[in-house]
């Protein structure tokens, strides 16, 4: 492999990708619907949540949603961009357990380790790209705070994985959760949410079948450039305006 070749680094995880990656069964379709209509429902009501561009949200197919992340709550309330079941990456503790593990897969979720750069995930998330169902993927990775989505915390995964599998990416902006629920809140509380999505991005076709760095590292600052307009325009629809750069 050329070093102009991007390639997922680090060690791999010992959960089997055979399960997370198969069918969904009609009790997981169900589970999900279930949950998805009652957090939307919350959401709508406790928040007042406004969503804004869904007509960009591609109705059939694979593609990555990328949501900005200021708060714990960030990962229900997206739920609202689409019925459709998405995939999410979890911190693998929460498959601890066996009832845990069965109701967190059911929801669409599959386990990442956070301590190192976690080659099984990335491959189990390729193989996603590759099925016909959305995946959720941060790109700052954690909760970040404040109003810039700063160059250095931006993760190049979502941007390997549309290079990769040839899939577009979903912006998102999410104004106001992190005056719902800051970084270690212990509640929440009822202030006025807004999710903005943008149009795909789509990522540069390659002739050879390889994905270089230069392709990874254009197609995330734009990701970023994109996010950061979408925060923007979902703070002020809260009425809490971003200061200017």
């Amino acid at each position: 492999m050329s070093d102009d070749e991007a390639e997922p680094s680090a060690k791999s995880t010992k959960y089997g990708a055979h399960r997370h990656s198969a069918p969904p069964t009609r009790a997981a379709l169900a589970l999900y619907a279930f949950v998805r209509a009652v957090l939307a429902g919350f959401s709508y009501l406790f928040w007042r949540l406004e969503v804004h561009g869904r007509e960009h949200v591609p109705e059939s197919g694979s593609f990555i949603l990328a949501p900005i992340h200021r708060s714990n709550i960030d990962t229900v309330v997206v739920c609202t961009c689409t019925r459709r079941r998405m995939r999410y990456m979890g911190k693998d503790t929460m498959w601890k357990y066996r009832w845990s593990a069965w109701f967190f897969s059911s929801m669409g979720g599959y386990p990442v380790r956070r301590d190192v750069a976690d080659r099984e995930a990335m491959r189990l998330s390729l193989e996603l790209a590759g099925g016909t169902e959305p995946i959720v993927m941060f790109p700052e990775g954690t909760r970040r705070s404040g109003p810039v989505l700063r160059a250095e915390d931006m993760h190049d995964g979502p941007a390997y994985v549309a290079c990769k599998a040839g899939i577009p990416i979903v912006p998102v902006g999410i104004g106001g959760s992190e005056d719902a629920m800051p970084k270690g809140a212990k509640g929440i509380r009822p202030v006025k949410l807004a999710i903005d999505i943008g149009t795909p991005i789509h990522p540069p076709k390659s002739t050879t079948g390889r994905v270089s760095r230069r392709a990874v590292r254009d197609l995330t600052e734009e990701l970023r450039a994109e996010i950061q307009v979408l925060f923007d325009r979902s703070q002020e629809r809260v009425g809490k305006p971003n200061p200017p750069p």
